[in-house]
């Protein structure tokens, strides 16, 4: 797409490029943090994976015209090519995954605990599936994930002590975030192959619109019948929008880091629930998001020519 550029995760990319990719990455999880918020909110209580569909129905219908418009032709055969094909499956198929498993996890464990469950674990699941494609995770990744997952536990514990989650709830979360580390890893990968962010974004949502949808139709229909205000919001301003931003913030991050810096997301939720629903900000809460926010600084903080985390190799593209 004109005026964005895909760097290959070993591209010599300026200090400005990537502080704007991180930028846009958090920017993207602050907008999804309203999500929690917004279903909170609603007077309609139906079934959270009829919302989950719902919403990425609408999104897909947004990001799929968006791809349309603005995508030329040859960049929509892009999506065909050998070697493109195989991301592009997997990301239909880990987007879709992500949505059931984290509205199960926070169904069964609440949306705290599920949320921080998802996005908690998928850094480190990013890292790990960085060391088996063979990068290496740099020190101040390392360091910087580290604050970030120490913050989300303190932001776990509830004010009356123990957490009281679920096992299958917590397996959820991890599933979900695992999930997360996937798509994060086939869009960059399908960015380093060529393929134009909105034709990537469309491609994944439409497909895992195609896949979720059919499980739940039921009561993805009673959400557009009883809820349409809700759904047109969580597809729109809490998926659409912020997908289009995050996309082109991993055109410029790691994939690691991307999904370390995605951490605004459950900080973002957990200031929304002390803010409009009232939910108790102790002590601990407040130094998790205080060390959320170290870890942020210190992922961004990056000196001149220094890799971004798992996903980067000097010398060339990420392994395919």
């Amino acid at each position: 797409m004109p005026g964005v550029p895909v760097r290959s995760a070993g591209d010599t990319a300026t200090g400005d490029t990537r502080h704007t990719g991180a930028v846009l990455v958090m920017l993207a999880g602050v907008l999804w943090g309203t999500s929690g918020t917004a279903q909170a909110l609603s007077p309609y209580p139906g079934s959270p994976l009829g919302l989950g569909a719902a919403r990425i129905a609408v999104a897909g219908l947004v990001l799929g015209g968006v791809a349309l418009v603005r995508t030329s032709r040859d960049g929509l055969r892009g999506l065909a090519r050998r070697g493109v094909r195989g991301y592009a499956l997997a990301g239909m198929l880990a987007l879709a995954a992500y949505q059931g498993s984290f509205f199960y996890a926070t169904r069964t464990s609440g949306v705290v605990v599920g949320t921080l469950t998802a996005i908690g674990s998928a850094p480190v699941l990013a890292g790990l599936l960085g060391l088996v494609t063979g990068d290496r995770p740099t020190r101040r990744w390392l360091v910087s994930t580290a604050l970030v997952l120490a913050g989300l536990v303190l932001l776990v514990v509830p004010a009356g002590g123990g957490i009281g989650a679920t096992p299958l709830g917590v397996a959820a979360g991890i599933g979900a975030g695992a999930s997360y580390a996937g798509y994060t890893w086939t869009s960059r990968r399908m960015l380093d192959a060529g393929v134009p962010p909105d034709a990537a974004l469309g491609a994944m949502f439409v497909g895992g619109a195609l896949v979720l949808v059919p499980l739940a139709p039921v009561a993805t229909a009673g959400w557009f019948a009883h809820a349409p205000g809700v759904v047109a919001y969580l597809g729109l301003v809490a998926t659409a929008l912020p997908y289009l931003v995050w996309i082109r913030g991993v055109a410029r991050t790691a994939p690691a880091l991307t999904t370390t810096l995605s951490v605004t997301e459950p900080l973002t939720a957990t200031l929304l629930g002390a803010a409009l629903l009232h939910e108790p900000m102790t002590a601990a809460r407040l130094a998790g998001a205080g060390l959320i926010c170290a870890g942020l600084v210190s992922a961004v903080a990056r000196g001149r020519g220094s890799r971004a985390g798992p996903g980067t190799r000097p010398g060339g593209p990420p392994p395919g």
